[in-house]
């Protein structure tokens, strides 16, 4: 069975990743003032909005999703197809429009795919499965990674779909933010209270900076640091513990905000390597998309692991 995976542009893996492995990206387009991005994860776009300094400005930038109209005409154009069954592994559905679209949009192309698959020949039915990774960012690279993976090794379509499904619900996103300012901005954008002035305000001028957890699709800060520096150092450190109690699969994904040099010289960052080198995990290293850094701000660090359910500790 020809089987094919689908991803929003939010998803943080590195471009030769999705590329070798036909990874489809569904887009988010951008608008900040008079510039629109449609982030593909084109390194190109990247760079232009990095370049233009667009971050700073961007809290008040709105965001739109593939439609499901969009979601249906990729479909039916082209991937029922190309493929029999296709996984749809999208940003959580809180923070997030996509999954309610390919979810909608799903009934159409289930509904109209057999004559477009008899007019080109291909035979059978086809299956459209849309998992809701529960997480976002570099920790929705985990599902990405382990379907590659699971597709690679024969599985067939309800195992992967059960096997995804757990691991999503086990996967753990942290982040680390510059910007306490921009955090309360964009939160208040989107309705989002919980960062208010006057913690953003004591917040920057002590230098205090929160760590954030994504997990079962609720994000919230989870500690404290005084610094960004250490705040990464904080989030790696517990990487490692985690690596070295075992994952529920041999991967870590990490994301950055900016440019991928400015990450190998944050504190802790190559410790964390070695450390994954030695029990086999591989580390997918990624830049952040222009919907991440819109939505948390230009220079923040994301990472993501699958493991069993524990605690952050520092």
């Amino acid at each position: 069975m020809r089987i094919g995976i689908v991803v929003d542009s939010a998803c943080d893996l590195p471009g030769d990743f999705l590329h070798e492995h036909r990874i489809e990206i569904l887009p988010i387009t951008t608008f900040v003032d008079d510039d629109t991005f449609v982030d593909n994860r084109d390194p190109a776009v990247r760079q232009r909005f990095l370049d233009n300094d667009l971050g700073a400005r961007s809290h008040a930038a709105e965001t739109e999703p593939f439609s499901v109209e969009e979601i249906r005409d990729l479909f039916l154009r082209r991937l029922v197809v190309d493929y029999d069954c296709v996984f749809c592994l999208t940003l959580m559905s809180t923070r997030s429009g996509v999954h309610a679209n390919a979810s909608k949009a799903s009934f159409a192309i289930l509904k109209d795919y057999r004559t477009i698959r008899r007019d080109a020949g291909v035979p059978g039915p086809f299956l459209m499965r849309v998992i809701d990774t529960e997480n976002l960012f570099a920790a929705q690279g985990i599902t990405t990674v382990e379907a590659v993976r699971l597709r690679a090794a024969g599985q067939n379509p309800g195992q992967m779909r059960e096997r995804l499904e757990y691991l999503a619900h086990n996967t753990y996103g942290f982040m680390v933010v510059r910007d306490l300012y921009y955090m309360r901005a964009r939160a208040q954008k989107k309705g989002d209270r919980s960062v208010g002035w006057f913690s953003a305000a004591l917040g920057t001028a002590l230098d205090i900076k929160p760590l954030l957890r994504g997990y079962r699709g609720m994000t919230g800060p989870i500690a404290k640091v005084r610094g960004f520096e250490h705040g990464a150092e904080a989030l790696f450190n517990h990487a490692m513990r985690r690596v070295r109690a075992g994952l529920l699969t041999p991967t870590l994904c990490i994301s950055y905000g900016g440019r991928l040099e400015e990450l190998d010289a944050l504190p802790g960052y190559s410790s964390l390597k070695m450390v994954c080198a030695e029990h086999d995990v591989t580390v997918y290293e990624a830049p952040m998309s222009v919907t991440g850094m819109v939505n948390v701000g230009t220079g923040a660090v994301t990472l993501g692991f699958a493991a069993e359910e524990h605690e952050f500790s520092m």
